[in-house]
């Protein structure tokens, strides 16, 4: 009988450890302020968490939001040495034609691709923006080829792209969830380069001084936010994709997503942004569950060459509360029943839930935090006869 319930314990799929007492039923949400705007999606980007949205899934117009594609593009080739900050690109015809918001550059120049991303970010240039296609993808062909490739990758399915830099042309559409997984990428990807969506204002040489104001109006009154991107035409109406990271009390960074779409006029897409914004940081909190490296269990292992297996993951568990709701949080853990050595530092091992009441507010694997290495011979024949009595 022993060796039969010690074999069902073996061939066990997981094994839930301590959980906290559940509430009855998972706290109702905070209700989202009236936004002025045809979509909207506020991501609480630390925690991984939707707080807010609003049609996230309807087709929309992109206008130069289209340019964080760009961007994502150009930064991974300059990671990958294709091309230099300083290198310099040839201005087509092509380029020098665009119309709609410009850098104002033209085919007498040769501009740094430093230059051309400051021209496509802070002044929105069509211009700038079509120079760095051709430069990266060869031809505007070939590049608006990339950018589907990557959207694919990345699981932006509601998005098709027609152009680098968002003018309207039929079938040149995405969704507010996608620009969510696209921005969250962007950051996560290459913060190296982030410090571009923060620049307030610039013109290149010779080009008119008007035209040298970033039109995110949040990094001038709000000094939390560091981009992103703003986008306008007749059809999409005013669209802002704005950041911001704040420093909290036991908490570190929390850094917000808001993406608002179709508004009415450039204060109102920065009007509502900001309110998004604020209320995220207010109506939620965030809690850090565990810290980077931290242990989220030590168990026991058999067959090793050490007797216990710490899991966790390498960056801080963190999520996002109602505000007041911190102290309800619970903690799940699946694993396999028993763990058995070998075991490599970085392995998944089980699952982690963060839970609040019985709602999942974020599942993630965890991973071992050493290596054990299997015993030798007359260890492994010892823990097995252990775990045949056990």
């Amino acid at each position: 009988m022993n060796r039969i319930l010690s074999t069902l314990r073996t061939l066990a799929l997981a094994l839930v450890i301590a959980p906290l007492p559940l509430l009855a039923s998972a706290q109702q949400p905070p209700q989202p302020p009236e936004i002025a705007a045809r979509n909207y999606l506020l991501l609480d980007v630390s925690a991984g968490q939707v707080l807010a949205a609003k049609d996230v899934d309807v087709p929309v117009e992109q206008a130069s939001l289209t340019k964080l594609m760009t961007a994502y593009l150009v930064f991974d080739a300059l990671r990958a040495k294709k091309v230099d900050l300083q290198q310099k690109l040839p201005v087509s015809v092509r380029a020098w034609k665009m119309p709609g918001s410009r850098m104002f550059i033209d085919p007498k120049m040769q501009v740094s691709v430093d230059d051309l991303l400051k021209g496509m970010i802070v002044q929105s240039g069509n211009d700038a923006t079509v120079a760095l296609a051709e430069g990266v993808g060869g031809t505007v062909e070939n590049f608006v080829k990339l950018m589907n490739d990557q959207a694919k990758a990345l699981g932006m399915n509601g998005t098709s792209y027609k152009n680098p830099e968002g003018l309207t042309e039929p079938g040149h559409l995405t969704t507010a969830r996608d620009l969510g997984i696209l921005a969250t990428r962007l950051m996560k990807d290459f913060p190296e380069y982030l410090h571009y969506y923060a620049t307030k204002q610039y013109s290149y040489p010779g080009t008119p001084a008007s035209n040298n104001t970033n039109r995110n109006m949040l990094l001038f009154r709000d000094p939390s936010v560091d981009g992103l991107k703003t986008g306008h035409t007749a059809a999409a109406g005013y669209c802002l994709v704005a950041t911001a990271k704040r420093d909290l009390p036991g908490v570190g960074q929390r850094r917000l997503l808001s993406i608002v779409l179709g508004a009415a006029s450039e204060n109102a897409r920065a009007n509502e942004s900001q309110k998004l914004l604020n209320w995220g940081y207010t109506a939620y909190e965030g809690v850090r569950v565990f810290d980077a490296g931290q242990p989220v269990a030590t168990l026991p292992v058999w067959k090793g060459k050490a007797d216990t297996l710490r899991l966790g993951r390498p960056e801080a568990i963190v999520v996002a509360v109602p505000a007041g709701s911190a102290g309800k949080v619970t903690t799940e853990i699946t694993r396999p029943d028993p763990l058995v050595a070998p075991f490599t530092k970085g392995q998944t091992v089980g699952q982690l839930k963060v839970k609040l009441g019985d709602q999942v507010l974020v599942e993630t694997p965890i991973l071992a935090l050493d290596t054990v290495e299997q015993a030798g011979l007359l260890g492994r024949a010892w823990d097995a006869i252990r775990l045949w009595i056990k």
